[in-house]
Formats: structure tokens, C-alpha cells, sequence
């Protein structure tokens, strides 16, 4: 099914991309109406799915409504909002216009979908919906619940990497929200993001708990908050398409609590903008998600501090931040020793370059947990060098495969004392280096280390402090061919930068001779 799915999702994306080069429009303009549609076509296979289970409760005395479908999580759609209804008017018919309406008559029938569905589609050409309405239909006859909310991620990946720069404001790459997931473990409770883009940890957190043969909707609450209109939208649907719903509101975190968020949460999880200045410290004076003001013209610490701030006693945070800040000093580091003394700093994951689509530099994952100052490891921090973990997907993007995602993630579970979890596991891969099952710390791969370990070095939480460099032992035949390719890649490389250099050489002297 895995397999065919993917076939299908090119196919799907190569036809919806072939119409938007057609169309003119921008990929951000051309994205959100796309998700529209896969997400009527998702809600009409649902409701069609449910109509005759459902009518069959009516009676002459009582008539089925809305309210019977919202009971059973069913999005409820009148006629002219199916997506079977605009795929079958007559040729001709103002395409844009009856979509337009559909998505009105979704969100007056669904209070909780107030606002969130895209009627740009009068911008679009009739023949334009008319095929991608024909593509989507044509392509997911055959699919389910679990397959439309698979097509939305990819969808929302796909768009993310054809918009480039401002897909960061949104998207997520889904193997670095696995494996923020993996480690915090959101099996049960509030789960709070304050820059949720488009929903990807909630998404993920809900799979990690399907995969554990339990109900998100029973086991989670989910709360975001995003300063965009647009994204709080995109966010809201992801939600609705994977049978979710959560409390999503539009504000900018630094100013607005929307969710009165000190001590509340079981969960963060955010991958915040980095490097963020000219926030407005004079308004952030007293707030008790910002105990300490960093002094620096940047807002990654106030992003670390209001992700700390939110968790209950118990609570764990995962989020992505800047490499620069685990190493940063002064009034930054000096919060930084607070939060490592406090006892709250729990897994630090270092990430090789090229996970993400709008930046290539390398980042940092941080994990906190309130709840492990009652455990054996709350003197102890543990640091994990990810950067030689990867997958290269071409020659710009890399991600995690499965295998990898729960290599990393056990190596958490034994730091903890949990047990490892193996459903992909490579044959000897784990065992190799963890041979009796007990956490052990790996030169050039992992380490536990104290709080007098971490004070010798200056508080900085960076791993390649603490985990070291692994000696590979090679046989001289080895070692003679790698160093051999190691030159002639050099010696390719230098002959491009005279290349280059010479071309510039010679724009430069045309430039000088006008």
C-alpha cells in the first residue's frame, strides 16, 4: 500500500504542478487551493462513508441533522458542498464560483471550520479546477481516511520546497518532528506549540500515539498559536483531514498568551524562527513566561524561556533551535546555567545541514523535562551527535529513514531506563553498540554527561563538547584509496574555482572596458 501511495502522490503532485506552471500562479498562491480540494475531496469520502449508518437513525419524527454526523466526527456537507457535486456539473458552469460556495456551505455547517477554508478559486481558471477537480477524483477513488491525510502532508511538503524562503514560515520537515516525538513521547495530554505552522507536531504526535494502538482524539488536546492568518488556516485543515481538532489561534507569541500557557502543559513542541530581532523587550517586562531577559538583539532565548515556562511538572519540550545557542554567552548563558542547574536541560541532538528547505545550516534539537529531576539522571544531561545520521535524498536534502529515526530514539529510551522499541531495526546495528541493552556512552555518537562536566565547559550544550570523535581503524589499502579520492575530489574542486574565478575575471574586465 506504502508504495503505491507514493506512486500516487507523484502523480498526483506531477498533474497539480504541470496546471500551476500552466496557470501563472505562484506556488504560495496555488498551494492553499490545492489543500482545499483534497480536503473536500477527504471530508465527501468520509461523509459518504457515514451517510447510510447515520440516515438509518432518522424517522418521520426526527430528522438527521449536522449534529448527528459532528457525533460521530463527520464533517457534514450539503449537496452543493460535495466535492462529487462540483466534479459533475455541466461544462461551462462557473467552476470558480460553485467552489467558492462549497467551501462557505462547509464552514456554515461545521462551526469549528469557521474561517478556515481557502475561496480564492474565482482567481483560478474554470478549466484549471475543472482538472485538477478530475485528477484528485481519479487518483484517490480507491483511498481512505489515513491515505488523505498522508496526500496533505506530502502536498504541504511538496509546496514548501517549491516555495523555497517562505515555506519556513509553515512547514516542518516530517523526519525532524518524528524525532522530536519519538524522544518527548506524547502518549497522553496538553500538547501546546506556540509556532505551529501548518500542525505538523500535532500530525505527528497523533500518529505516534495511533501507532500505540490508542485514540488521539481521546488521548490528546492539542493547542497552537501562529501570528499568521493564512498558516493558522493551513494548520486548522491538516487538523480536520487527520480527524483532529485542537484549540488553533492566530497571534504573535512574543506579546499575546492565547492559551495561558505558564505551567499548563504535558508537551511542547515547536520549531520557532531563529534569530528573530527588534522584538519589543519593554512589553515582555513582568511576563512570567519570561523570567530572565536576554540582552542581545535576538529572541532565541525568549523562545527557550517560554517553552520552559509552559510545561507543568512533569512536562517535556522538544524544539529546534539555532546551533549559536547552545554555546551563547553572557546574559544568554547565563540562562542557560539556569535552566542546566534547575535541572530541566535533558537530550541535546546535534543535526547535519540540508534537513531543512529554507536553511542549509546544521541545528540543534533540545529536549527538556521537569520530571527528571526525580529520577537518576537528574545530574546527568545526555548529548547525542546526529550529524553522520542521515539519509541523502539528492544533492540539496537529507532526512532521517525509519531506521535511523529509532536508533536514535532508543538511545533516549535506554538513557532513561526504558526499554528500546524495534519495529524497523537493522540486524546488529543497535546491538553493536549497545550489546548487554544498557545505555553506554559512545565515542563519536553519545554521552551522558554531569553538571560538573557540563560547568567545566563553560554551560555550553553543544555535543561535539562532550561526545567526542570516533577513530575509524582502516587497512592501509583502504586508507591509500580513500586518500586517493579524497585528492582527486580535490584537485576536481580546485579546477572549478579557477573556472569560476576566471569567469568572474573576465565579466569584470567586460564590466571595466564599457
Amino acid at each position: 500500500m506504502q508504495a503505491d501511495l507514493a506512486e500516487l502522490e507523484n502523480r498526483l503532485w506531477d498533474a497539480a504542478d504541470e496546471l500551476r506552471a500552466n496557470s501563472g500562479l505562484k506556488a504560495s498562491e496555488y498551494g492553499t487551493p490545492v489543500l482545499g480540494l483534497i480536503f473536500l475531496r477527504f471530508a465527501d469520502a468520509k461523509f459518504e462513508a457515514a451517510r447510510e449508518q447515520i440516515e438509518a437513525k432518522g424517522s418521520a419524527r426526527r430528522k438527521v441533522g449536522p449534529s448527528d454526523y459532528h457525533a460521530q466526527r463527520v464533517i457534514y456537507l450539503t449537496e452543493a458542498a460535495r466535492f462529487s457535486h462540483l466534479l459533475d456539473l455541466p461544462e461551462g458552469a462557473d467552476l470558480g464560483r460553485a467552489t467558492n460556495e462549497a467551501m462557505r456551505l462547509v464552514e456554515e455547517n461545521n462551526p469549528e471550520l469557521a474561517g478556515v477554508l481557502p475561496r480564492t478559486y474565482t482567481a483560478i481558471e474554470t478549466s484549471t479546477i475543472a482538472s485538477l477537480l478530475r485528477h484528485i477524483n481519479s487518483y484517490t477513488k480507491d483511498l481512505e481516511g489515513d491515505a488523505f491525510g498522508l496526500i496533505y502532508e506530502y502536498f504541504l511538503a511538496k509546496f514548501a520546497l517549491a516555495e523555497g524562503q517562505g515555506a519556513g514560515e509553515f512547514f516542518t520537515p516530517m523526519s525532524i518532528v518524528r524525532l522530536i516525538v519519538e524522544i518527548i513521547e506524547p502518549f497522553h495530554g496538553r500538547i501546546f506549540d506556540p509556532a505551529c505552522g501548518s500542525g505538523g507536531m500535532f500530525v505527528q504526535s497523533a500518529h505516534f500515539v495511533e501507532r500505540h494502538r490508542r485514540s488521539p482524539g481521546e488521548e490528546l488536546s492539542i493547542y497552537g498559536q501562529e501570528k499568521t492568518g493564512e498558516t493558522v488556516r493551513l494548520a486548522r485543515m491538516n487538523l480536520a483531514v487527520h480527524g483532529l481538532s485542537g484549540e488553533i489561534r492566530e497571534g504573535n507569541s512574543y506579546y499575546e498568551d492565547l492559551h495561558d500557557s505558564v505551567g499548563r502543559f504535558d508537551f511542547v513542541m515547536a520549531n520557532p524562527p531563529f534569530n528573530v530581532d527588534r522584538v519589543d523587550k519593554a512589553k515582555l517586562e513582568g511576563d512570567a513566561r519570561f523570567p530572565d531577559l536576554p540582552k542581545p538583539d535576538n529572541a532565541n532565548y525568549l523562545w527557550i524561556q517560554l517553552f520552559a515556562t509552559a510545561l507543568n511538572d512533569t512536562g517535556r519540550a522538544g524544539f529546534v533551535m539555532a546551533n549559536s545557542s547552545s554555546d551563547a554567552r553572557h546574559s544568554e548563558g547565563e540562562i542557560r546555567r539556569k535552566l542546566i542547574e534547575d535541572r530541566l536541560v535533558d537530550v541535546m541532538v546535534a543535526v547535519s545541514p540540508n534537513f531543512f528547505y529554507t536553511v542549509t545550516l546544521p541545528v540543534t534539537l533540545w529536549f527538556l523535562d521537569r520530571g527528571k529531576r526525580a529520577t537518576e539522571r537528574a545530574d546527568q544531561v545526555l548529548f547525542i551527535d546526529a550529524r553522520q545520521v542521515f539519509r541523502q535524498i539528492d544533492r540539496a536534502h537529507r532526512d532521517f529513514t525509519e531506521e535511523q529515526l529509532e536508533f536514535l530514539a532508543n538511545i533516549v529510551r535506554l538513557y532513561r531506563g526504558e526499554d528500546p522499541v524495534f519495529e524497523k531495526r537493522v540486524d546488529g546495528f543497535f546491538e553493536e553498540r549497545f550489546p548487554d541493552g544498557n545505555y553506554a556512552n559512545v565515542t563519536g555518537l553519545c554521552k551522558a554527561a554531569t553538571i560538573a562536566e557540563i560547568k567545566a565547559q563553560g554551560w555550553s550544550l553543544n555535543p561535539g563538547r562532550y561526545v567526542g570523535t570516533e577513530v575509524e581503524e582502516l587497512e592501509d589499502e583502504e586508507f591509500e584509496e580513500r586518500l586517493a579520492a579524497a585528492q582527486l575530489e580535490l584537485r576536481e574542486l580546485a579546477e572549478r574555482a579557477a573556472a569560476l574565478e576566471a569567469g568572474v575575471d573576465s565579466v569584470l574586465s567586460q564590466l571595466l572596458d564599457r
